[in-house]
């Protein structure tokens, strides 16, 4: 096709005062002399678009970009993976994994028994689609490359990020780290979850509930239906950690005329999780269904060996050494079974327990991104799903160019069906460990098999819950249940979840979200999805518990002006209950209202009494209206009394304003945060890893939250895309993109993607560099 010579001219004047070159290289070399070779050009807010002609080349720009902004991140996560922070930072300082934080001296043992367990090894010598493909092999080794590139450039005494400049645990990546980053994201919900259990360093308390990790988020993909033109439309809203290795990247990968994908990539892996292309959408949610099963060892007559059908087998024994700072060694047993890590909870001379996780031996992860990544049509993405079927814990949203909307729980889930389940039940070795225990004594209750299942033990995915619609699907770390109310999704068995229970506040509204825009309810004009009104709608910022609530809350409040709190004093909540009756319900910024709400319901939804269960809502869940059920308050309980009395007198005893907002009372980097928290049934929810507010009006530091929102309209013309990544595009706190998006996120704006040729090359602010190396 010709260009018309005015636009041609105009296109050109366009590259050439905007795009600035710089070619890095050691010598100069013949074109073609390049081992990996990649363009990386920046749009606003630092965001990389990395282009190359193959994949090494591509995975070499795309690490090289990313040094640039988080190299120190990185760096630290080497060294956890490698099991050296004690070493480096003390054996009792707290490693810097941001979703289960432990000692270093039990994160290093954990992560020393993966690496010597040879289990990456044996996976990248098999072929895929159980080991990667050779497409993902050349990705790896050019994103470890790239890194490398850019950190030998630079030097470590000359990096710009302080927190990690001349530091000496910084140097090289390998190809094994990266591949052991992916790993370790797959087990995440499940090995890597519960490092004390398994080292028994900081072993947790028997009767302790087990951690579950705190990633959530809401995700909707809309049909033609359900969209004023008739597009498909994804909204990704991943409620992910705000620091450390978890946090999202944005980029655009692109190898000409076979990948081009833009969206969210989490830090040290070289594809991208949450994007679209031209033509497919999707995202991700949480989902709770079992990633893993502990077995109950019976163990024969000693420790050393347990039966399985009669027979003994021996424990196996598992001898990790780690460094410490003066350079001694210190030295830990692990001991291991057929079924997994033997657990240092709940043994005695007759029973032990082991793991059995799911994603111990799974990096099939990442080349099932890529090849959605590829997809030009839902089809094409659920044939890389049945392929690889690598997702670890996530359901997928997505939508194509057509207008349908696709929904799968198309996670790794072990094989147990509700029978076995029943048959092979055993006391659970921790109170609270949301996973079957199981007899570890019979080989009848071994993980069952499918045979549509890429290896053997999980379900495979003629059993998983999916849905295909023209309007909607929708979730928010909900079961598959309610993915759209005019069909549910029951007859599942209970690993994948349960159906049929209470939705809960945030699913349910989100729900409604959909629900008032589809009808014109929500006051944001004419029913059906526009990419404005899809923007618009996710930061309403509702809080559902109060909608809920606020009724029953104002009649307690002009039947019983004071009120009496858990330490006897007589509280006067006048003031408090005008402040909550003016209140709108939303969690922005200058909400007045917002902050004694939470303080309110936090005491309101907490024990009341030792051993006591109270619930406060009025009308009690239905399975027959999950979506109007719970609802209301018990205004007349003595509990609902003493949680408002109580709220009320920590703010006047603190001297803290009744009215005040999330603006004054949570922040990142200084920035304030608008939203409220995951129990108050908040859309865009936000933590704190301390939830209790501070005497002096303020909360500790938002930890995790909406990460990277992306709102996608696929339309004839191309994709129209608007994003917002929270924390901004850098950890490095000297960075001009350490905070640059998070300033956009306070204020409630997004940014514009830029995607096409002609969109990345009209940036004024576009910045070019050629990488290469020979």
């Amino acid at each position: 096709m010709k260009l018309r010579p005015r636009l041609a001219v105009l296109i050109a004047l366009v590259l050439l005062a905007s795009a600035v070159v710089v070619v890095r290289t050691g010598a100069p070399a013949a074109a073609g002399d390049a081992r990996y070779s990649a363009t990386i050009r920046r749009t606003e807010y630092g965001i990389p678009h990395v282009s190359a002609k193959d994949y090494g080349g591509l995975g070499f720009g795309y690490g090289y970009a990313f040094a640039q902004d988080n190299l120190c991140v990185m760096a630290s996560w080497v060294v956890t993976l490698r099991g050296e922070r004690s070493r480096h930072f003390g054996a009792a300082a707290m490693s810097d994994d941001p979703v289960s934080p432990i000692n270093n001296l039990a994160s290093d043992v954990y992560y020393k028994s993966v690496a010597d367990s040879g289990v990456v090894r044996r996976l990248l010598a098999r072929p895929a689609p159980v080991g990667p493909s050779d497409e993902l092999r050349r990705l790896v080794d050019g994103y470890a490359a790239g890194y490398n590139r850019y950190l030998q450039e630079t030097g470590v005494a000359n990096l710009p990020d302080p927190t990690c400049r001349g530091k000496a645990w910084v140097g090289d990546v390998t190809a094994m780290d990266i591949w052991n980053n992916l790993l370790d994201l797959n087990r995440m919900v499940g090995s890597s979850a519960l490092k004390e259990a398994i080292t028994g360093i900081e072993e947790p308390e028997a009767d302790g509930p087990a951690k579950r990790p705190t990633a959530g988020s809401n995700g909707w993909a809309l049909g033609r239906q359900a969209t004023r033109d008739g597009h498909g439309m994804v909204l990704a809203d991943p409620h992910f950690p705000w620091n450390g290795i978890r946090r999202f990247y944005q980029v655009q990968l692109t190898i000409p005329g076979v990948l081009d994908v833009s969206g969210g990539s989490l830090y040290g892996t070289p594809v991208v999780q949450i994007g679209h292309n031209a033509s497919v959408a999707w995202t991700h949610t949480v989902s709770h269904a079992q990633r893993f099963t502990v077995y109950q060892l019976q163990l024969a007559g000693d420790r050393t060996s347990y039966l399985v059908d009669g027979q003994a087998e021996p424990v196996g024994l598992q001898e990790v050494e780690v460094a410490l700072p003066d350079g001694t060694m210190t030295s830990h047993t692990l001991y291991t079974s057929r079924y997994g890590p033997v657990l240092a909870v709940g043994q005695t001379d007759k029973v032990a327990y082991a793991l059995a996780d799911a994603n111990a031996a799974n990096l099939r992860a990442a080349d099932e991104w890529l090849a959605m990544a590829r997809a030009t049509n839902l089809a094409q993405l659920r044939a890389a799903q049945n392929t690889y079927q690598g997702l670890a814990f996530v359901h997928t949203l997505a939508t194509d160019i057509g207008g349908t909307a696709y929904f799968a729980d198309a996670s790794i889930v072990p094989h147990v069906t509700d029978a076995k389940a029943r048959r092979c039940a055993k006391p659970s070795p921790m109170q609270g460990l949301d996973a079957y225990v199981l007899d570890g004594s019979t080989s009848a209750c071994l993980w069952g098999k499918d045979p549509d299942a890429v290896v053997p033990g999980i379900f495979g995915p003629g059993n998983q819950p999916r849905l295909t619609r023209a309007d909607y699907v929708a979730n928010s770390n909900n079961t598959f249940w309610m993915t759209n109310p005019s069909k549910p999704l029951t007859g599942y068995q209970h690993a994948w979840g349960e159906a049929r229970t209470d939705v809960e506040p945030r699913p349910r509204v989100s729900l409604d979200m959909i629900a008032q825009r589809l009808s014109g309810a929500d006051g944001l004009g004419a029913p059906g999805f526009t990419l404005e009104t899809l923007r618009a709608t996710a930061r309403t910022k509702r809080n559902y518990s109060f909608e809920l609530m606020r009724s029953d809350l104002l009649t307690l409040c002009r039947t019983h002006p004071e009120l009496t709190s858990s330490d006897g004093k007589r509280v006067n909540v006048r003031e408090a209950c005008a402040t909550l009756r003016k209140w709108d319900g939303r969690a922005t910024l200058d909400s007045q209202g917002a902050i004694l709400w939470r303080e309110f319901y936090t005491r309101l939804m907490g024990p009341h009494k030792p051993g006591e269960v109270f619930s406060p809502w009025r009308v009690a869940f239905d399975p027959a209206q999950p979506l109007t059920t719970p609802r209301g308050l018990k205004y007349d309980a003595p509990e609902v009394w003493r949680s408002l009395a109580d709220a009320v007198l920590f703010f006047q005893t603190n001297r803290i304003a009744l009215t005040l907002t999330a603006g004054q009372a949570q922040r990142y980097s200084s920035i304030p945060i608008p939203g409220c928290t995951e129990g108050e049934g908040c859309f865009d929810r936000v933590r704190m890893r301390a939830a209790a507010l501070g005497t002096d009006g303020r909360y500790p530091e938002v930890d995790t939250g909406s990460s990277f929102m992306m709102a996608v309209e696929l339309t004839p013309d191309g994709p129209r895309t608007r994003t917002i990544l929270t924390y901004s595009l850098s950890a490095n706190p000297a960075s001009p993109h350490h905070t640059d998006q998070t300033v956009l996120f306070s204020r409630g704006q997004w940014v514009t993607e830029r995607f096409t040729e002609a969109e990345i090359a009209a940036d004024p602010q576009l910045r070019t560099t050629a990488v290469h190396q020979g």
